[in-house]
């Protein structure tokens, strides 16, 4: 009986030194990743900031005023950054990409939880899945080669812009999305869709007035993420875009946004310059919106959860 009380002891002390130790361990990981998060943030932050405070470039002309020149001033001494094309860029191909992939995101997954079978899932999940893995530049490459053309012969011009710019990006957003909607309809419990066909509802009307908005902050979540996929793609955009500060005068004239900007001029520039400060400044401007999309799918995705 000693024994057998001493085995478990050592065993329970043993026990408890792995839990202590695996405490630490997770503790150190969550630390050195907060600490990361936090020293990006502080670095874009720094970097960004100082272009209003040493280069005293203008708030209110930065973010409203429609002409890219740092290097040049205006006749109040200060430097010429005005971000509003690449801002509207940014958020024209990413809101037309999200408003192009939400109706195929939600059809499929209303197929896969609702109509498919085992095995026609596991046909279309890893499909949807290899979408992910496509490096950027192939996207790209393949817009400039197909998109761009089709666009120049339809609508003329040089076939850059906001339109072909979307496109790409909605191929490239639709996995994120798609994935996101499937998880979210698929933890509608079972009850939910067995009381409406009890109560005489067919199977359409159980999914689009009970499942789909019992789904909608989830949905909502997906959308938001898919955005945020968008908003901070650089290559692909850049490849199809024009990349030309310019305010946009439709969806087909070359245009720029803020990834693309900063990926093709700040190796251009040195270090401490105007150029370069303004560069920060619009990278500063990124990760406030990043945060932003980021803040608010959380928002929406604790609003939403089913108690």
């Amino acid at each position: 009986m000693k024994a057998k009380a001493k085995n478990q002891l050592l065993k329970a002390s043993k026990a408890t030194k792995e839990n202590v130790i695996g405490q630490v361990i997770t503790f150190l990981c969550a630390t050195i990743i907060v600490t990361l998060t936090l020293a990006i943030i502080f670095f874009v932050a720094s970097r960004g900031i100082r272009a209003f405070v040493v280069d005293h470039i203008s708030l209110g002309q930065f973010l409203t005023g429609s002409e890219w020149n740092p290097g040049t001033k205006n006749a109040q001494g200060q430097p010429i950054a005005g971000s509003l094309p690449m801002i509207i860029g940014s958020f024209g191909v990413t809101l037309l990409a999200a408003l192009i992939a939400t109706p195929f995101s939600l059809a499929i997954g209303i197929y896969m939880t609702e109509y498919a079978s085992k095995r026609m899932r596991r046909l279309i999940q890893p499909m949807i899945e290899l979408f992910t893995g496509v490096p950027s530049v192939v996207y790209g490459f393949t817009g400039l080669m197909v998109i761009v053309p089709i666009t120049r012969k339809l609508f003329g011009g040089t076939g850059f812009g906001i339109l072909p710019g979307a496109l790409v990006l909605f191929v490239m957003i639709l996995p994120t999305i798609t994935s996101m909607v499937v998880d979210t309809l698929q933890r509608i419990p079972v009850s939910f869709r067995q009381a409406a066909l009890a109560l005489g509802a067919t199977k359409w009307q159980s999914i689009y007035l009970i499942v789909l908005r019992a789904s909608i902050p989830g949905i909502l979540t997906a959308i938001i993420f898919g955005m945020a996929r968008a908003f901070g793609e650089a290559l692909a955009v850049q490849m199809v875009i024009g990349n030309s500060p310019l305010l946009p005068t439709n969806l087909v004239s070359p245009t720029a946004t803020l990834t693309s900007q900063l990926t093709s001029q700040i190796g251009n520039t040195i270090m401490n310059s105007v150029e370069n400060d303004a560069l920060w400044a619009l990278a500063l401007v990124l990760l406030l919106m990043s945060l932003v999309f980021n803040l608010v799918a959380k928002w929406i995705g604790k609003r939403g959860e089913l108690k």
